[in-house]
């Protein structure tokens, strides 16, 4: 076991060798194939939906531990089906944006096809199996809830991201559907002020996925793969993202208006100190080359990093937020 490797593959995606890979546990294989570090955005929306739930008087251990473990490897799943995918279409071929900032497992010879299939299915099937008992329990609402999850993990690579749905899939999915529909299957009711509650964070995590977009625009285009910010260009996907990001403060804000979160959520607004850096990078082009100073371990990445970076600081203030909201509550500090 290397749990230094474990730990290294939930913070980062890390660069490793053949002879690097080869020298690791499964367990390492596994985190760096799914792209672990960024499975945090998904453990995030079902710690949501299990809070909302507890406020409520409604939370059940037992049924959040399936919703996580069901969602995590859903989205594990979801990584290992696209590396699979635009290895398969020749995306990622000849040093594409993919394989510059970490492994593509599959294109770099470091896991066989039928290796991947094997661990596209155990990983998949220990999803599904977490979720069946949660959508038997719960009924045909849930089976929808579960067959929308599956109709995004198996196609938004495919055809979604091709067509400018796959950023839309990414905010339905963090919120609605992961928060909301999480909260479902642990109370066994459904709230839309807990649905309008997740879009903050939804928000975050598609400005994410915005920042990788434009990133990679140029190249997108070329291998004719047409995402939101290569439909609408680069300048005003960059306006977009800072638009989303704005909404996020916005949001939560009206949801203290309206009472449904107590004041305890202004916490949010100490992640307005990366605020300015995100600011700074999407206000311009990306240069051609790297900037001096920037970080060699992260370039090309560049406006996702930002993204990324603001959307871990608002997850965390945002979950700090509802803990000491349900706190406040508890005590009968706030009704």
């Amino acid at each position: 076991m290397n749990i230094a490797m474990w730990g290294k593959a939930l913070r980062v995606i890390p660069r490793i060798t053949h002879e690097e890979w080869d020298g690791l546990d499964i367990i390492s294989r596994w985190l760096i194939a799914t792209r672990a570090a960024v499975l945090i955005m998904t453990f995030i929306s079902a710690a949501l939906a299990g809070i909302f739930a507890y406020r409520d008087g409604h939370f059940n251990l037992g049924l959040w531990l399936l919703l996580v473990i069901g969602l995590v490897f859903a989205h594990a799943t979801n990584n290992l089906i696209n590396d699979l995918t635009d290895s398969s279409r020749g995306v990622d071929k000849d040093n594409y944006f993919r394989t510059q900032y970490g492994p593509q497992p599959v294109e770099q010879g470091l896991l066989s096809r039928r290796q991947v299939l094997t661990y596209i299915a155990v990983t998949g099937l220990i999803a599904v199996a977490a979720g069946l008992y949660l959508v038997i329990l719960r009924g045909p609402y849930a089976w929808l809830l579960m067959g929308l999850g599956v109709v995004f993990v198996l196609f938004y690579t495919w055809p979604l991201k091709y067509i400018g749905l796959g950023e839309i899939a990414v905010i339905v999915v963090w919120g609605p559907l992961m928060v909301g529909g999480g909260y479902f299957v642990i109370t066994g009711s459904w709230s839309w002020n807990v649905v309008l509650a997740s879009l903050p964070y939804a928000l975050g995590v598609t400005m994410v996925i915005f920042g990788k977009h434009i990133d990679k625009l140029e190249l997108d285009k070329e291998k004719g793969i047409h995402t939101l910010p290569v439909l609408i260009g680069e300048k005003a996907a960059r306006i977009t993202t800072l638009v989303m990001m704005a909404l996020q403060y916005v949001l939560v804000i009206y949801l203290i208006v309206i009472r449904f979160f107590s004041p305890a959520l202004l916490v949010v607004l100490l992640a307005l100190t990366v605020v300015p850096q995100v600011w700074a990078i999407y206000r311009a082009a990306k240069p051609k080359e790297m900037p001096a100073g920037y970080s060699a371990e992260v370039w090309p990445l560049y406006y996702v990093a930002l993204s990324f970076l603001h959307n871990r600081q608002f997850g965390i203030y945002y979950m700090l937020g509802l803990i000491i909201d349900v706190v406040l509550r508890a005590f009968k500090v706030v009704a």
